[in-house]
């Protein structure tokens, strides 16, 4: 079966280079003759190898995610990883808005003394205020929970360490408690190799990007960048 498949692949590159309808070729001079073309039209084939006097290009492909297709016991698991891909689809571009001003934020706290720093900060609670907590005030629990954990994915810290980091840890307690009163947990983590529903997340995620239904962002590492 694999023969037969790398007969049909080499027959597909010579149609397609208009080399079939060529003399044939045999040993060294039939290698040499698709190679030296191939080189010549071609940036990903590097060389060709003969296998059982096959004459095989050797390429390199670009690189490909294989993602799990996630499968359910029973229709009530099918129901709720349904429920939880909505979720994490509507939550998932708030938590890139957090990630890359995170990044911004960081780089451009570097340097600057204590009130400078206190300054930007209180600058930045402000403009996630008035552009964001109209809308995030109508998430449901859940969903704000799974923004905790996106924002930990994409920060690398959790919501609760990002508050006590830049606020201080008395507001991360008092938030906390808050969130435990409304079934949330600042503190935790994103965990998809431990955690079950964060497995599932990440599942989600990854399918998501691949299929483009979302975006992945990419970290910001210079404030000149476009």
């Amino acid at each position: 079966m694999i023969k037969h498949l790398q007969v049909i692949f080499i027959i597909s590159l010579l149609q397609i280079g208009g080399l079939w309808a060529q003399p044939i070729k045999t040993g060294s001079s039939l290698k040499d003759s698709i190679v030296q073309y191939a080189a010549m039209n071609r940036t990903d084939i590097m060389d060709a190898i003969i296998v059982d006097g096959d004459t095989i290009p050797i390429m390199v492909l670009d690189e490909v995610l294989l993602v799990d297709k996630p499968s359910f016991d029973s229709k009530e698991a099918r129901k709720r990883y349904f429920i939880l891909k909505r979720k994490v689809m509507k939550v998932y571009p708030y938590a890139v808005i957090a990630g890359n001003k995170m990044d911004s934020l960081k780089l451009t706290l570097e340097g600057k003394n204590r009130w400078q720093r206190k300054r930007l900060i209180k600058e930045f609670q402000e403009y996630l205020r008035q552009d964001f907590e109209e809308e995030i005030v109508k998430l449901t629990h859940s969903e704000g929970q799974i923004l905790s954990k996106l924002v930990s994915r994409e920060t690398g810290m959790s919501t609760y360490d990002l508050i006590s980091e830049y606020r201080s840890g008395w507001n991360a307690f008092w938030w906390n408690t808050v969130a435990y009163f409304n079934h949330m947990d600042l503190k935790t983590p994103y965990q998809p190799e431990e955690v079950e529903e964060d497995k599932l997340i990440e599942n989600i995620l990854q399918r998501a990007f691949i299929q483009g239904q979302l975006k992945e962002r990419v970290p910001i590492t210079s404030l000149n960048a476009d």
